[in-house]
């Protein structure tokens, strides 16, 4: 009984886990799409990609944690590459945190 009470435990903690970071996780999805979206548009300066992801943040209401200011805008092989990267906290219970750090990039496309 108590082997199974255990099994119990440790399987509802990490299903607890996972109901507290899937938010994060679909945030992340989303700005990666948003930010490979913008790239493949090839906008022509840094101040148009940022107002592009203002806009397509304001559309997708899940995106929280980045502004168009956290954005790394550059270019490899005359195409526009942005990257981003931010740390999400996820309260457990009381002064206990999840730490998850994401980074992403634009998919590079060749012509």
């Amino acid at each position: 009984m108590f082997g199974l009470l255990f099994w119990a435990f440790v399987i509802g903690f990490f299903g607890y886990l996972l109901v507290r970071a899937l938010p994060t996780v679909n945030e992340y999805m989303t700005i990666q799409r948003a930010v490979t979206k913008i790239a493949a548009s090839n906008p022509a300066t840094v101040a148009e990609a940022r107002q592009a992801f203002d806009r397509q943040k304001d559309i997708e209401y899940s995106i929280s944690s980045i502004t168009s200011k956290d954005l790394t805008i550059t270019k490899e092989n005359d195409r526009v590459v942005i990257s981003f990267a931010y740390d999400k906290e996820v309260p457990i219970a009381g002064p206990v945190y999840l730490l998850i750090k994401y980074e992403g990039r634009s998919q590079v496309q060749t012509r």
